[in-house]
């Protein structure tokens, strides 16, 4: 895993509030009062848990990339 960090995105458009990224990830995403996931901050350490809350989504709507280079981490290129 890379050691930078990393930017996460919601496409809230796309969330369908399942919930799956904020079970997984808490220190990373919530749900708002619409039932539609954001990031806790922009900007987050690398680890398994905000990887496996992207990987979780159902309609792939979290975007994760390196915020030293742009470069997507997931969904893969």
């Amino acid at each position: 895993m890379s050691m930078s960090r990393w930017q996460l995105a919601v496409d809230r458009g796309c969330c369908v509030g399942s919930g799956q990224c904020a079970a997984l990830a808490p220190g990373a995403f919530r749900l708002d009062a619409a039932h539609k996931s954001h990031p806790v901050t922009p900007e987050s350490e690398p680890s398994r848990a905000v990887l496996d809350a992207a990987e979780a989504c159902p309609v792939e709507a979290i975007t994760i990339r390196r915020a030293d280079t742009g470069e997507l981490v997931f969904p893969g290129p």
